[in-house]
Order: C-alpha cells, then structure tokens, then sequence
C-alpha cells in the first residue's frame, strides 16, 4: 500500500469485466453499477467487456490490461463462487504479482453483515499485477454494491489516507504496450 495521500484526486484509468454465461449488456446490473459508481467518483472508465465464463478468455483480457499502461484497475463481478462453472480465481490468480489478502477478508467481514453466513461461499479477491490493481467480486448488484461503497471507492481514491492504491497503479513501462504489440502482432483491444 502506499501512504501517499494528495489533496486533489488523481483520476485512474478503470476497467470493467463482467463473468456471466447468461447476462449480456442489458442484463449486466452489476457491471452497470460499478460502471456509474467509476464515473461518479471521477475516474476514468477506459472499457467495458462481458465474457463467459472461461479460464483462458479471462486470462487473455485481462492479460492485455495488465500490460496495457493506459489502465491502472480492473474490477472484475462475477464468477467467484463454488458452482462448476465459477472459475474467475483460477483465471486470474497465475496473473497476480501479489495478492491482496485484506481485500477479500475485508469485503466477507462487511458481506457477512447483509448475508450472514452465506459470506463464506465468496471468493473475492484482490491483487497487483504489474502496477495494475484487479479486484474480483461476486456477481451480484448487492454484492458490488457491498465491496464499492465499502472498500473500493475510498482505496481507489487519492486523497483517502493514511493508505491507497493509487499511487501504486500506473507506473507501467511505457514500452510494456510496444512489446505487447510485438507478441500478438497488433495493437491491443481494448
């Protein structure tokens, strides 16, 4: 974590990945929430993508994020729980240089308020990967509504201190996108 804490607020490059094998955009409450909760808060949301619920799409989404120096945090919704098909931690944990272990005990503890018990059937978790910070929450509204408004508008937020996140995020290799080019051969979607 950094200490560092400024008067202004430094706006971060967000992006937004929603896990569903059933929701399209029109179904997407959750990525539409985090998405209005990234713009009020005077971020910057940089994309926006809805992918089933496979390992290896997720990882090369959020690959190319990871590498791209434009974005700063991804928050992912959706697929962290125990059904067959809910496999977001083993998509993108191999991705993380480190992980963020208050997040996920963190969102449980505040989780467990509204939802009692049930809190322990979430995986949410967080982690750094290559100056990019990826928080992963449960798919539901009430779920991200949780893990925003308690954790992640204020550890998103410059000005918040003792600590944030936001001067960790962004310090990317400029050429990190170049050699990313150099790999697939063109310039990365976002």
């Amino acid at each position: 974590m950094s200490s560092e804490s400024t008067s202004e607020l430094k706006p971060l490059n967000i992006a937004i990945l929603t896990i569903s094998d059933t929701r399209g955009p029109n179904e997407d409450s959750s990525g539409q929430f985090l998405e209005d909760s990234v713009l009020e808060a005077g971020h910057t949301l940089i994309s926006r993508r809805i992918l089933p619920d496979d390992v290896y799409l997720v990882r090369a989404a959020m690959s190319v994020w990871i590498a791209d120096p434009d974005v700063h945090a991804v928050i992912i919704t959706g697929g962290t729980g125990f059904h067959e098909r809910d496999s977001t931690p083993e998509a993108v944990t191999p991705l993380l240089d480190k992980t963020i272990e208050g997040f996920g005990e963190e969102f449980r503890r505040q989780s467990a308020a509204e939802i009692g018990t049930s809190t322990i059937q979430s995986r949410a978790f967080g982690g750094l990967a290559n100056h990019t910070a990826i928080f992963c929450l449960p798919g539901s509204t009430g779920a991200c509504r949780t893990g925003w408004n308690g954790i992640l508008k204020t550890q998103l937020d410059s000005r918040h201190g003792p600590c944030n996140f936001s001067a960790l995020v962004g310090r990317k290799p400029e050429r990190a996108i170049e050699r990313l080019q150099q790999v697939i051969g063109t310039r990365a979607e976002r």
